[in-house]
Order: structure tokens, then C-alpha cells, then sequence
């Protein structure tokens, strides 16, 4: 991985920790701030307000500035969020401090998202977009784990201080490796709004907020998935996220290098195995070793889905590409509450924990069925004007660092 994708990938690590630390440490800030784990929740549903509104907010009123100093402010944002998070004496000013901590999310993705891409060589994009993302993974993997032992041994304001450390990490390496970009969106926001007219991109919005909400339909009841219906104990549970992690990275790997060949077919065909796996989840998740196995497969399969639904995103918005990039991953934390709220239903009513997996399951055709609709968009070239002179970094690939 080259340095300035690395300096994204170390952005993506802290934004993907401090977007799922705080579930771990609920009970600790409910104790800490004397409120009730339910309300301490809300501080989740706060981040993913930001994350809503600043997605889309920020990349337009940033539009028109060079990619690197915009990266640059977001990460700053984030920083401060995190940091007045550690330090919040009440919970409505943690509350608070939680909404500014998600406003700069969907913006440093999409913006991040696009530069990786001008950054690869031609026709490697989706690979490169996806070591970016690989830092969002490996925080499920390391970040959040170590994060929930680090507040639960200490505080969780130490976690919170940690994560804004990482915020200055990323913004340092941006500053210093990311070369100077010219901004290549067209002309102003009435302009980039015109590319919504685009039906394909309302479609592609439709399909990672349905089609990837079934990801998050199953996955967000894994726990008692996991202690209820295959028998593991309440301690087996971090270890088993860990494993769901291990596939989200290798998801990303995965969907960089299909994307790239035909991001459409890989979407078709990526959630039609996520709808199958989930129905095989259902039923696997009564066997320890199964269940563990299939929940591997099952988050492989839906992370591969994120890149070419980015890259699609990116080939049919020509010229306003960050502001729709930003924009699907306000979808993406859509997908995240609708699919959460969808796989309760049946616990609520009665169902058991594996009818979650089957909510998931729908939910995969129905994204299916809406992409069908996709067409294969033109390849533009996202590549900077300056390209024949750009640093040896931006000309030779995104191998490994």
C-alpha cells in the first residue's frame, strides 16, 4: 500500500472505531453519565444523524477545494469531535459532540474514495478505492476490540482520546502525501445537482440502502445469534466478531479486484450469493463450528459488495463524483438503521434470532431485483490532468506497503 493511501486507509481505521467502539461501551457511559443503557444508545443513532446530513452537506461546501486541503479539514473535524467527546461533562453535550464526531464520515470517504481512485492506475481503481476501505475493516478486526478493552480497563474517554490521536495520524499523513490534486469536479452545485438526474444513480442509492441493509438486517443481532441459537458463551462473542472482521477485510480485497473487471455482474451477482448465504446462515447457525464458518463467508460476501457499488457511484456521476460518492454513503448508514430495524421485527414478534438472517435474505433479492435495472455506465477516467508528471507513487500502483 503507498503512502497516501495508507494515510486514508489510517482515516477509515479511526472513523470505523469510533463508529462501532461506542456499542461496546455503553454500560460504561450509562454508569459514567448516569443515564440508561436505551439513552446512552441514542449516542449511536447520534453519530449516524451526522453522518446523514454531513455526508452530502460537507462535500458540497467544499466543492470547491482541492481534494487534499478538504481531506485535510475533515480528518481536523473528526479530530475535534473525538477529542471534545473525551471530555464532554454531561450527555447532551456528549450527545452533541457524538453529531459533530459523524458530520465529516460520508464526506472523507467520498472525497477519500475519489483521490484513491485518481491515484490508480488506469483500470484499478476499485482495488485501490478498497485498501482505503480495508482500514474501516481492520477496525472491526483490531480498533474496536482494542478500544472496548481500553475504556472498559480505563475509561471510555481514554478510547475517545485514542481515536482523536488516530484523527491526527491521518491528517498529518494526508498533508504530507497526498499530492496536490487539482479539483476536477465541474463547475458549481446547481451544476453537480444536474448529475442526480441521472436515474442510475438514484437507482445505485436504492440498492445499497435496500441491498445493503440486509448485511446489516443479520449482523446486527449476531451476538445473541451467536450465544442464544449456536451455544457460545457471552465471552466466545468478541473473538467471533473478530472472525466477522477477518471476512470484511478480505470482502474488500475481494470486491476491489471483481469490481474492476464488471462492476455490474459483480453486483448482480454479489447479492444474489449474499441472499443465499444468509438463508444458509439461518439454518448453520445452530451448529457452533457452522455458525462461525458461515458468518465468515456471510460478511466476505456483503463487504464485497461495497466497491462496486463506490465504483458505479463514481462512473455515472461525471463531474460531480465526490458529491455523489459522499452522498451514497449517507445510503450506506440508511442501510444501516433499515436493516437493523427490519431484522428486529420478527425477534420482536416471536420469530427467534435466525428469522433475522432471513429478513436479510429478502432484502438481498429485493436489491437484486433493483439492479437488475443497472446498466453498465462509460469507464471515465479519473485520473488527474497532470498524470504524466505526477509523483512515481500515483503512477505505479497500490501494492502492498
Amino acid at each position: 500500500m503507498r503512502l497516501p493511501v495508507f494515510s486514508l486507509a489510517v482515516g477509515a481505521f479511526g472513523i470505523g472505531m469510533t463508529e462501532f467502539v461506542a456499542m461496546g461501551l455503553l454500560p460504561d457511559i450509562a454508569t459514567s453519565l448516569h443515564v440508561s443503557i436505551t439513552a446512552a444508545g441514542l449516542l449511536i443513532s447520534a453519530y449516524a444523524l451526522g453522518v446523514v446530513v454531513g455526508a452530502p452537506t460537507l462535500a458540497a461546501l467544499t466543492r470547491h477545494l482541492k481534494p487534499k486541503p478538504v481531506l485535510t479539514l475533515l480528518m481536523a473535524l473528526f479530530t475535534l469531535g473525538n477529542l471534545l467527546s473525551a471530555v464532554a461533562p454531561s450527555y447532551p453535550l456528549l450527545m452533541l459532540t457524538r453529531l459533530l464526531s459523524g458530520l465529516p464520515h460520508g464526506a472523507f470517504f467520498g472525497v477519500g474514495a475519489v483521490v484513491a481512485a485518481r491515484l490508480a492506475p488506469r483500470g484499478r481503481e476499485a482495488q485501490t478505492m478498497a485498501l482505503v476501505f480495508l482500514g474501516l475493516s481492520f477496525a472491526n478486526v483490531v480498533g474496536v476490540p482494542f478500544g472496548t478493552w481500553l475504556g472498559q480497563t480505563f475509561s471510555w474517554r481514554v478510547t475517545f482520546a485514542v481515536v482523536a490521536l488516530i484523527g491526527v495520524l491521518s491528517a498529518l499523513g494526508v498533508w504530507r502525501w497526498i499530492p496536490d490534486l487539482d479539483n476536477n469536479q465541474a463547475g458549481g452545485l446547481r451544476q453537480q445537482l444536474r448529475a442526480f438526474r441521472n436515474p442510475q444513480l438514484w437507482r445505485i442509492m436504492a440498492v445499497t440502502v435496500i441491498g445493503f441493509g440486509s448485511m446489516f438486517a443479520a449482523f446486527s443481532y449476531v451476538a445473541p445469534l451467536m450465544t442464544e441459537v449456536a451455544g457460545f458463551r457471552a465471552a466466545a462473542v468478541t473473538p467471533i466478531l473478530m472472525v466477522a472482521g477477518l471476512g470484511m477485510m478480505a470482502g474488500n480485497l475481494i470486491g476491489g479486484r471483481v469490481a474492476d473487471r464488471a462492476p455490474r455482474r459483480a453486483t448482480l451477482a454479489l447479492l444474489a450469493a449474499l441472499a443465499a448465504i444468509l438463508v444458509v446462515l439461518s439454518f448453520a447457525a445452530h451448529g457452533p463450528v457452522t455458525a462461525v464458518v458461515t458468518l465468515f463467508l456471510f460478511t466476505t460476501i456483503a463487504f464485497s459488495l461495497a466497491s462496486p457499488l463506490q465504483l458505479i457511484t463514481l462512473q455515472s456521476a461525471r463531474g460531480a463524483e465526490t458529491l455523489a460518492a459522499a452522498t451514497n454513503q449517507s445510503a450506506f448508514n440508511l442501510a444501516n438503521a433499515l436493516g437493523a430495524f427490519l431484522g428486529g421485527l420478527p425477534i420482536a414478534a416471536g420469530y427467534g434470532y435466525t428469522a433475522s438472517a432471513l429478513v436479510g435474505a429478502g432484502l438481498a433479492v429485493a436489491g437484486l431485483l433493483i439492479a437488475l435495472g443497472l446498466r453498465d455506465a462509460p469507464r471515465p477516467s479519473l485520473q488527474p490532468a497532470e498524470a504524466p508528471t505526477a509523483p512515481a507513487y500515483a503512477r505505479g500502483g497500490s501494492g502492498g506497503a
